[in-house]
């Protein structure tokens, strides 16, 4: 059990110890009173009885307990609720910056990742991760929502592309620890994620530079081959890569570092991608198609805690006992002491 603030409970046990401490004087008193005048403790009449402290003591511990329920008790309880997990890898490589989409790719990519966040059901995490030659978690899955929308529009285009990363470093986010490719190019077990997504924004061209999964990788040239493998892995992980193509066939032209390159939308890669996992492909013009994306998910039964206050069945138990200390004075003495 935790409080919420100490110094009420503080405070009330001082004042019942204070009480505690001067009925009992009092009732010394009134003995010694009695004594002196002749009248036996035992002795019949109202009187003469002696007052039994029981009525008092209940009263007493009921003040207590109202001090403790002051203080905020809450008691740590589990608490289940079915939950999955969305991961979305936004591409911020220098091809992004294209504008064969208004704005731009990057900006066009941004507006169908925002919606897709706002549709998600509150019983789903959303996390979020920025790839170029390498990839970086920006946000961490969540239930915050509006945080991993920030985090989305905060991204701006750097660098290259790499699509092996983007899985990856997603697998890392969803799994809890760093995914990385073993001296064959293969990845480890990492466990069954079917409650996991990872919806992946992108024009689908690939440097072919996968660093690792961590963002400070390797540097090693895989190519077609790193993607490929990174998809198996999640695949054999029971994740789904929802791939979304931003961009078009026809093209256009950026300026990267004083030289103009042409870049047009890979939906090839794209697609062979989405399919080796058992997910889909989804043009940007037709994102709305990504609101079942959500409720294909097969939702796991997490346990957290949470804090269940007290204060009120404190109070309730507090004014039993000021009852029956009452009843009981009265009872016995025939009024309120």
């Amino acid at each position: 059990m935790s409080l919420a603030a100490v110094w009420p409970l503080v405070l009330g046990l001082l004042v019942v110890a204070a009480l505690a401490v001067a009925t009992t004087r009092l009732s010394r008193r009134r003995r010694a009173a009695l004594a002196a005048a002749g009248v036996a403790a035992g002795a019949g009449g109202r009187a003469g009885r002696r007052l039994p402290p029981a009525g008092v003591w209940l009263s007493l511990a009921g003040i207590a307990v109202l001090a403790l329920a002051a203080a905020g008790p809450a008691a740590s309880v589990p608490v289940s609720r079915a939950a999955g997990t969305v991961i979305v890898a936004m591409d911020v490589s220098n091809s992004m910056n294209a504008t064969d989409v208004a704005p731009t790719r990057l900006g066009a990519a941004k507006r169908a990742a925002r919606e897709f966040v706002d549709g998600l059901p509150a019983s789903v995490d959303a996390g979020v991760v920025a790839f170029q030659n390498g990839a970086l978690t920006t946000h961490q899955p969540s239930a915050d929502h509006a945080a991993a929308v920030a985090a989305i529009d905060r991204l701006s285009v750097t660098g290259g592309t790499s699509l092996a990363d983007a899985i990856l470093t997603s697998l890392s986010a969803i799994t809890g620890r760093t995914v990385r490719p073993g001296p064959d190019g293969t990845v480890p077990d990492l466990g069954y994620w079917s409650s996991a997504t990872i919806v992946l924004f992108s024009d689908g061209e690939d440097s072919g530079n996968v660093e690792g999964g961590s963002g400070g990788g390797t540097g090693t040239e895989g190519g077609g081959d790193a993607v490929e493998a990174a998809a198996q892995a999640a695949a054999a992980a029971g994740v789904h890569v929802e791939t979304v193509g931003v961009g078009t066939a026809a093209g256009a032209t950026v300026e990267v570092d004083g030289y103009r390159l042409h870049t047009a939308l890979d939906q090839d890669t794209l697609t062979a991608l989405a399919q080796t996992t058992g997910g889909s492909y989804h043009p940007a013009s037709r994102a709305p198609e990504l609101d079942g994306v959500a409720s294909a998910i097969d939702l796991r039964l997490t346990t957290h805690n949470e804090d269940l206050p007290l204060a009120g069945a404190f109070i309730a138990f507090a004014v039993l006992l000021l009852a029956a200390g009452g009843v009981l004075t009265i009872l016995r003495t025939g009024r309120v002491v």
